[in-house]
């Protein structure tokens, strides 16, 4: 049989440039991030969370410029006068020492104004909880792909290491630092920064050990790439998802074992105020002034649940179920 060649000849082919060309916005390409935001904020449940994190993290920065008052301020009955004078207090009772103010969450024991030392509260918890969580990702991130990473004997003796560390309680951890340290802020953030990496470590490890076989890494070592160069520019970048999520999950432990450090008297003292001792004083007057404990009871409780359902939207954005997509 004889073998013929075709001989394109013009007007077979057309350029595509020539041609009236639509593409479906519903299937074009998207970046993975986009991606994510997309299927966050379809979540119903994420989106109530991030607005519950955003109105008291911007109540905790405006809250206590809204009032006359400082948070440590006691406020008497010359004060009174002074603030009413200048117009500065809407009008309020016209009886006792407070006459012609208006106090949103009421005053404490000593006259302290509850609407400042709320906020000022949630602020040092917010402080807190941020500063830690960070560091503690930084720590923990840092640790757990370098032991994923090298594997062997190096992964053995750090997650030994890892073992030993998560075994000590937290409260034994406060109490030897409690001795050495004074109380207050300082003590919160240390105890929390030897004890939240723990999780961040173990995430980071996992996610490394997933993907240190990938193609793009052995083709990395092949072409004479650093260990470290791989671990931070390369493997790093696919694993920042699960431990934002990680994240989102830690910093309302760390804000709730603020409170309880306070709480039990180990944490931030006054005249300096947080959620935790706030919630110490109101449960101290429960009996005669069971007021005082609604506030930071109700900011914690918000703090707690919308940090939460934040966490719960991104682990879902990042593995989105089929019939979501």
């Amino acid at each position: 049989m004889e073998n013929t060649t075709y001989v394109p000849v013009p007007g077979d082919f057309e350029l595509l440039t020539d041609r009236d060309i639509t593409t479906d916005k519903n299937f074009a390409s998207q970046s993975y991030w986009k991606g994510v935001a997309t299927h966050f904020f379809h979540n119903r449940r994420a989106v109530v969370g991030l607005v519950l994190v955003l109105t008291i993290i911007l109540l905790a920065i405006l809250g206590p410029m809204l009032s006359p008052f400082n948070y440590d301020q006691i406020i008497r009955a010359a004060d009174n006068e002074k603030v009413v004078a200048k117009g500065i207090a809407p009008p309020g009772t016209s009886e006792g020492p407070f006459a012609g103010m208006t106090f949103l969450f009421g005053t404490d024991d000593l006259g302290r104004d509850l609407w400042t030392r709320t906020w000022q509260g949630a602020r040092v918890s917010l402080i807190i909880a941020f500063v830690t969580i960070f560091i503690d990702m930084i720590i923990g991130m840092s640790y757990g792909l370098i032991s994923g990473y090298f594997g062997g004997m190096v992964d053995n003796v750090m997650q030994r290491i890892v073992e030993i560390a998560n075994s000590v309680p937290r409260l034994v951890i406060v109490s030897v630092l409690a001795i050495f340290m004074p109380k207050g802020m300082g003590l919160v953030i240390v105890a929390l920064l030897l004890t939240e990496w723990i999780g961040m470590s173990k995430i980071a490890r996992a996610e490394m050990l997933k993907m240190k076989e990938q193609e793009y890494v052995l083709a990395s070592r092949t072409l004479g790439a650093k260990s470290f160069h791989i671990i931070f520019r390369q493997i790093l970048p696919n694993t920042i998802g699960p431990i934002i999520t990680q994240m989102m999950f830690s910093i309302p432990t760390a804000i709730f074992t603020e409170a309880f450090l306070s709480f039990v008297g180990v944490g931030i003292m006054l005249p300096q105020c947080s959620i935790g001792s706030l919630i110490s004083t109101g449960f101290n007057n429960i009996t005669t002034l069971p007021y005082q404990i609604l506030s930071p009871i109700a900011v914690l409780a918000l703090q707690m649940l919308g940090f939460n359902f934040i966490g719960d939207g991104f682990r879902e954005a990042l593995a989105p179920k089929l019939e979501d997509m």
